[in-house]
């Protein structure tokens, strides 16, 4: 019954950074676990990053460690992710999601309740 809206990609420079924002409308997502995924045309949707609704424990995929930050605010069912150092290789579609099943983070079937997505194209 939630439904959740992704905003904030464009076109951006390598080297450059970008804020995506899902923000959750009906009932709120304060005590969900949330997820950021990216799939690029042809390929598998790919894990990006997560953030526990306990503590607000973030994961990240290892191609973004260092350059992504995960990060919710509950007053505004809003989550983000900040992208900074932008690499070609991180053009893709960018889906949030709610964490629904399973233990592990980097799953894309323990998901559901996907946004739309929002695109991001880093050009060199």
């Amino acid at each position: 019954q939630v439904q959740l809206v992704e905003s904030g990609g464009g076109v951006v420079q390598a080297g450059g950074s970008l804020r995506l924002s899902c923000a959750a409308s009906g009932r709120t997502f304060s005590s969900y676990d949330m997820g950021w995924f990216r799939q690029a045309p042809g390929k598998e949707r790919e894990f990006v990053a997560a953030i526990s609704w306990s503590r607000s424990n973030t994961y990240y995929a290892n191609s973004v460690k260092g350059r992504f930050t995960i990060s919710r605010d509950n007053a505004k069912n809003t989550v983000y992710l900040q992208m900074n150092s932008l690499l070609p290789e991180d053009t893709a579609v960018y889906y949030c999601a709610r964490k629904m099943y399973g233990s592990m983070w980097y799953t894309p079937t323990n998901y559901g309740n996907w946004g739309q997505g929002t695109q991001v194209t880093v050009s060199s």
